[in-house]
């Protein structure tokens, strides 16, 4: 199912119906969520482990991390040292791919359009 949402349409295809350019909509947005999510947990994992912070603490340096803030407790131990630089490149890419996630739909909806509005001038 997950599968056959996320198969676009060809150019020579017709717009996917409505219902079913919102449930792709929907489907990627999950996609981005669990994604952004998940990397949450990990940063939250790394920040427990290596800085000893509590939950609450390593939640808040994660989130800002993923952000793109920074962190707010400052990092002490070498291991925490290279997980928070690791963490940061990795979250940079994170935010790309998630927002790549929930836009695509939208994107290749617009793009597709003016595609199939060539074809429809051109006959």
């Amino acid at each position: 199912m997950a599968q056959d949402l996320l198969d676009y349409e060809s150019r020579n295809q017709p717009l996917a119906s409505v219902p079913r350019y919102m449930r792709r909509v929907l489907l990627s947005i999950a996609i981005a969520v669990a994604l952004v999510a998940g990397s949450l947990y990990l940063g939250m994992l790394g920040y427990a482990h290596f800085e000893g912070l509590s939950w609450l603490d390593a939640f808040l340096n994660a989130a800002m991390i993923l952000a793109g803030m920074g962190p707010v407790d400052t990092v002490k131990t070498d291991a925490g040292k290279l997980f928070a630089g690791c963490y940061a490149i990795y979250s940079g890419f994170v935010v790309l791919i998630s927002a790549g996630f929930a836009f695509a739909p939208v994107l290749h909806r617009i793009l597709h359009r003016f595609h199939v509005d060539e074809a429809d001038d051109d006959n």
